[in-house]
């Protein structure tokens, strides 16, 4: 009886879990390391859009995600004073419905996550100081990690670094080949609130000089906003949630209002990075890389969690199935690359230029000629161009 194939996991986060659960589903023994304390999410809330769903669909668990969130979809987007610039329609009974989307505490999807990946062997506190990456055809790969009771080095038939946008295992194993990590120069406010009236008619973003603001149910209770504003890397505010009404103080009344429900303990600022240009690769010896540590990108899309729930399931559906099967791992590791770098550096740039017409865009004579250009563009052809990468459906194992 031939062993079970084993993998380490880097990262407890949503790549991580997902790609965890489906290495483990598809037989492989799994452990997971995560440097935190204790596996959790920290963020706000997401919005799942339907390739994101057809992943957790995957999984067994998109009933589940879906019961904890709202449904909507994407309206189109707005100026700041509330005025339409382009209005999608809501998807009707008898449409695709690729507009159609989930609104979901970031804690609630990690903890269905979580529960799904209860077979693996999860490791809090485990700070990794090396990896080697082995060899698809020879040596297995290794992790080495630190906690409490002191170093451990734990080799597998793979690695599957999720560790993020700051990847540890990604400087190992690509060194000086992966693009540097760069600030966008563009932060974000995020916050859940208290509310049953945002989102009535789909989730809408604003655009204004430099900024984007949005806001979108996630339970019958609940709204998730994220302002987007042009700032300076690493710098404090004295008063975060005093700056963010200040910053939207002219903005339409719903916004204002949005803002005006929260309190300081709820409101939280990430400043946003991304790899400009991509990485060469996904894969090196027995490690792939996934989500944020693959392809770290600006949320104008909202495809950063979508992604990477992508990816982890293709760990599984590209990697562990085939190589169960007898195909062998170097071919299978050459194939999630060729199928997923190519999908993610597409949604990279298409984020990088729709934050450049859009959020990125300053005021003025040329946020007059968007915003009428927006307003002249149909409906119909709009919606077919911006739902393109929500067709995305998990490949055939």
């Amino acid at each position: 009886m031939r062993a079970r194939r084993t993998a380490t996991v880097v990262g407890g986060g949503l790549a991580g879990l997902t790609a965890a659960t489906a290495l483990a589903q598809a037989g492989w023994r799994v452990l997971v390391l995560e440097r935190a304390a204790g596996f959790g999410e920290v963020g706000a809330g997401l919005a799942i859009t339907s390739n994101g769903m057809a992943a957790l669909d995957a999984l067994g668990i998109g009933a589940q995600v879906r019961a904890a969130g709202h449904e909507t979809f994407a309206a189109g987007m707005r100026d700041r004073h509330g005025r339409w610039l382009l209005q999608i329609p809501a998807p009707s009974g008898g449409s695709p419905g690729l507009n159609r989307a989930w609104g979901v505490h970031r804690q609630r999807l990690h903890a269905a996550l979580l529960t799904a990946a209860a077979e693996c062997d999860l490791v809090t506190g485990a700070r990794v100081t090396g990896v080697q990456p082995g060899d698809p055809d020879g040596a297995q790969a290794s992790v080495t990690w630190s906690d409490g009771a002191g170093e451990h080095t734990h080799p597998s038939d793979l690695v599957v670094a999720a560790d993020g946008v700051r990847s540890s295992v990604r400087g190992a194993v690509l060194a000086r080949e992966a693009p540097a990590l760069r600030y966008s120069g563009w932060t974000c406010w995020r916050a859940v609130v208290d509310g049953d009236d945002a989102d009535a008619g789909g989730f809408t973003a604003h655009w204004g000089p430099s900024t984007e603001f949005g806001a979108v149910r996630i339970s019958d209770t609940q709204v998730y906003w994220y302002g987007y504003v042009r700032h300076p890397a690493e710098q404090p505010l004295a008063d975060e949630l005093g700056a963010a009404v200040q910053r939207f103080s002219d903005w339409a009344p719903e916004v204002r209002a949005t803002v005006a429900a929260t309190r300081a303990a709820q409101l939280l600022r990430h400043d946003v990075h991304h790899l400009p240009g991509g990485l060469p690769t996904y894969v090196r010896g027995r490690t792939v890389l996934i989500g944020d540590a693959a392809h770290a990108m600006l949320p104008t899309m909202g495809q950063g969690a979508n992604t990477s729930l992508e990816d982890g399931v293709c760990v599984g559906l590209l990697i562990a199935r085939p190589v169960d099967a007898g195909t062998p791992l170097r071919t299978v590791l050459a194939g999630f690359d060729r199928a997923r770098r190519p999908r993610c550096r597409q949604i990279a740039r298409r984020s990088l230029q729709t934050a450049r017409f859009g959020a990125h865009l300053p005021g003025g004579p040329l946020q007059v000629l968007r915003d009428r250009a927006l307003r002249a563009v149909p409906a119909g052809p709009a919606v077919a161009a911006g739902t393109a990468v929500l067709r995305w459906r998990p490949p055939a194992p």
